[in-house]
């Protein structure tokens, strides 16, 4: 199979069991995938990949979220806040506690 078809399942795998209410962040997404240095990659499959899976609960690591959502920032804020997610200046408030850390 090739490398990038590979990677793109296995992010797409992970983001399908991200639980509501918690967040990952791009890079480490792309790390636990196998590629750390592949986060802007993670932001391009979750723009045009599969629009069925939580990319709302995929995030930049300082809690500030895309702009490349539907509906941009705001959209993206409101989803996760209907998720009971809270935020202060447009970054998630409890940022650590959120993070979700899948065991594997």
């Amino acid at each position: 199979m090739h490398e990038n078809i590979k990677f793109r399942q296995l992010v797409e795998e992970l983001v399908s069991v991200i639980p509501a209410g918690r967040v990952m962040t791009y890079g480490q997404i792309a790390t636990i995938c196998g590629k750390p240095r592949a986060a802007r990659i993670v932001g391009g499959i979750a723009h045009f990949g599969n629009t069925d899976l939580p990319w709302q609960r995929v995030v930049k690591k300082d809690g500030s979220l895309a702009s490349g959502y539907p509906g941009g920032v705001n959209g993206h804020k409101r989803v996760l806040e209907s998720e009971g997610v809270t935020f202060h200046q447009m970054k998630i408030v409890n940022m650590q506690e959120l993070l979700w850390r899948p065991k594997i």
